[in-house]
């Protein structure tokens, strides 16, 4: 494992490399932890939401993921159960386990953290500049799969 000698800050609506994503309008993400700096073992993203909505049901093949809600309301599925968390919540999604998220307010903001993490930065990366194409249905699941993520079903549907 990389073993740092420094302390690395990320201040409040920074991006660890000064470069947050814009993975589609209305959803940035801000790099807090890389894999970088745990040898692989952990990445951590701040993402700012400012649509309704979130992505399909999928799953990680190698990857556990965490969610804080820092600000804002959203409604989770973690296997056949539904939360509704607020800020100072958290949510725990086991890898393998099928998983969505949607804002269901007006702005939410989260923390995921991803363990271990994998090539999750660079799904992020390649997911953001593969958007700005309007991807096929198929092209985003073969983005998804080269990086261990699999699609299961829809988004949430909101009222």
């Amino acid at each position: 494992m990389n073993q740092l000698k420094n302390a690395i800050p990320v201040f409040a609506g920074d991006d660890r490399f000064g470069k947050p994503l814009l993975f589609v309008a209305g959803e940035s993400f801000h790099c807090k932890v890389s894999a970088e700096d745990t040898g692989g073992a952990l990445c951590i993203y701040d993402t700012i939401r400012t649509k309704r909505g979130g992505p399909p049901l999928h799953y990680h093949q190698n990857q556990d993921e965490w969610f804080f809600v820092r600000e804002g309301k959203f409604l989770f599925q973690v296997g056949d159960d539904y939360f509704r968390l607020t800020a100072g919540d958290s949510i725990f999604a086991p890898r393998k386990v099928p998983h969505t998220f949607a804002n269901i307010g007006e702005q939410g903001i989260l923390i995921i953290a991803y363990q271990p993490a994998g090539t999750m930065e660079q799904f992020l990366l390649d997911g953001s500049q593969l958007l700005l194409k309007n991807p096929t249905h198929d092209e985003w699941r073969a983005l998804n799969r080269v990086h261990g993520i699999e699609i299961v079903g829809p988004q949430l549907k909101l009222d």
